[in-house]
């Protein structure tokens, strides 16, 4: 789920049955749920640098990137960083958009990008390793990547979007218990290597800074954290360990259904509901 220009491959470990091929229009089910990349070797040396998330379900996809070796940031807003720590935030990666298969051959389309937009198709063809775990190979063999299953989403999926103006201004993507939120930054990035690197030629000034990094894209769980729908990871680090307060504005019709507090302006879909009403009526009580 990374954005390369050659096609990524993905293997089967092992002496397992292959994989079918799902029906056209259809992801394969063993794809669906949250995945955590454990390793990527490169020249047969393993490391981790990357803290991902993979969510993905029947239809949309989010992908979360936060380095490791971010550093820890007491701050409530990005008012309380210095220029320094705003470049440290420059080297998250995320996207989202929606998955769709040719056989076993699945291609990202990306709809929303933490880093500027670039040409390259995101593309691989999945086989799984075993119901729990994936293994990446780039084609031309320069890296391995190793992905475990947190959950396979129990069949419990949800996405609501938020558009306005015709764009994509903010996503909660569920599955199970777990959640991929993101909220897009006021304009859309120019085309650059990378936000760094924006900075750098932009010669950006502290204002410019914050309007490049000014993208939520944070990863939760909805009932297993110290609050409901609290946030663990995010790119904006104050927003860990905090309430996801975007579904404050989610409520239930009648029917049992999501029903969103819109603002004028705002265009609320809901295209995939898998959850059952009982579980709705937990996740957002009314108010």
């Amino acid at each position: 789920m990374r954005r390369f220009a050659p096609l990524m491959l993905i293997v089967l470990a092992g002496c397992g049955k292959p994989a079918e091929a799902p029906r056209a229009g259809e992801l394969p089910v063993w794809l669906l749920g949250v995945w955590s990349r454990e390793w990527i070797e490169r020249k047969g040396s393993r490391t981790n640098p990357l803290t991902v998330r993979y969510l993905q379900t029947p239809h949309a996809f989010g992908d979360v990137r936060i380095p490791v070796d971010r550093p820890r940031l007491a701050a409530s807003s990005f008012a309380d960083l210095t220029d320094e720590e705003l470049r440290s935030l420059a080297r998250q990666r995320g996207f989202i958009g929606h998955t769709t298969t040719d056989g076993l051959i699945a291609t990202w389309h990306h709809e929303l990008d933490f880093q500027p937009p670039d040409t390259s198709t995101d593309i691989g063809r999945l086989e799984p390793a075993s119901p729990s775990r994936m293994y990446e190979h780039a084609l031309d063999s320069s890296y391995t990547e190793h992905w475990a299953s947190l959950t396979s989403g129990d069949g419990r999926f949800l996405t609501v979007r938020v558009e306005r103006g015709g764009r994509l201004d903010r996503i909660l993507l569920v599955a199970g218990d777990h959640f991929i939120y993101a909220r897009n930054r006021a304009r859309d990035l120019p085309a650059a290597e990378s936000i760094d690197a924006l900075i750098g030629t932009t010669h950006a000034t502290r204002g410019q800074m914050i309007e490049y990094l000014d993208c939520e894209m944070s990863v939760g769980r909805i009932r297993g954290g110290a609050v409901p729908w609290e946030i663990q990871f995010s790119t904006l680090p104050w927003r860990e360990r905090r309430h996801l307060d975007f579904v404050d504005r989610i409520g239930l019709s009648p029917s049992g259904v999501p029903a969103p507090r819109g603002e004028p302006g705002e265009t609320w879909t809901v295209p995939t509901n898998t959850v059952s009403a009982g579980d709705l009526g937990v996740w957002f009580p009314t108010r």
